[in-house]
């Protein structure tokens, strides 16, 4: 574990049209000492050459492929391999500002946390700027992350000196294993802290997973039962504070 260092961790599938855009933003940041691993994800499309021409061109950058087996067991292989002391999970088509690293590190360093976040813009396909802004909460408990994921996922930022790497649930089948991911660090963190400023930007899909709520709500009411071992009432309770929350998110 390198101190100082962030590994960004980055599964890839299909993302040919946004990657360049993803890994541009990441050469851009103010704060140097970053590598990146993108895992291709067993892509049909030009996502694996784009990421090889950037590897060869900085070494911070590095290239797994491995055949199709979801996000969760994408980013478990990078981070097998990652060296930093400091965790960032950035999808193949979200966006850093350029003073992203540098400002969530003083502010973790500033909070003494284990994890921050950040609050975020969020994009269409074009990169034009939609809806309003997300903003974290100022401190989230393990009791607020049991509700839903008050963590965004592009602004997670998690130092992993006091307890280890943590990994993500491949049983998950790549749904909601971010979600899982950020409540295991904030249960093991005892909390985490939000910080107001607008330094990144979430990509809003038309064929998302998240841009399309409505065939998530099985999927999200199964998460609360199965992985966070809620009742039925809790369940369908917090599912219908998730579904609300996702319409005043996306209206």
């Amino acid at each position: 574990m390198i101190d100082g260092l962030v590994s960004i961790i980055t599964p890839c599938y299909n993302a040919g049209r946004f990657i360049a855009e993803t890994i541009e933003s990441v050469l851009g940041q103010t704060w140097p000492d970053w590598e990146m691993i993108v895992v291709d994800d067993g892509s049909s499309d030009t996502s694996a050459d784009i990421v090889a021409d950037y590897a060869r061109r900085d070494g911070r950058i590095r290239l797994i492929r491995q055949r199709n087996a979801g996000t969760a067991c994408a980013r478990n292989a990078a981070m097998r391999t990652a060296r930093g002391r400091y965790i960032a999970l950035l999808d193949a088509d979200d966006v850093w500002e350029p003073e992203f690293l540098e400002r969530q590190l003083a502010f973790m360093k500033k909070s003494d946390a284990v994890c921050v976040c950040s609050a975020y813009r969020r994009i269409n396909e074009r990169s034009e700027e939609i809806l309003r802004p997300t903003v974290p909460m100022p401190v989230i408990t393990p009791a607020d992350m049991r509700v839903m994921n008050r963590i965004g996922c592009l602004t997670g930022l998690y130092d992993a000196q006091k307890h280890g790497k943590v990994m993500l649930h491949e049983e998950l089948k790549s749904i909601r294993d971010d979600y899982a991911y950020w409540y295991d660090i904030v249960k093991l963190a005892g909390k985490a802290y939000g910080n107001p400023e607008l330094l990144a930007r979430y990509r809003v899909l038309s064929g998302s997973t998240t841009g399309n709520k409505l065939n998530l709500v099985a999927k999200q009411f199964a998460f609360y039962r199965r992985y966070l071992g809620e009742g039925v009432l809790t369940a369908l309770l917090n599912t219908a504070r998730w579904g609300i929350s996702g319409i005043r998110k996306f209206s």
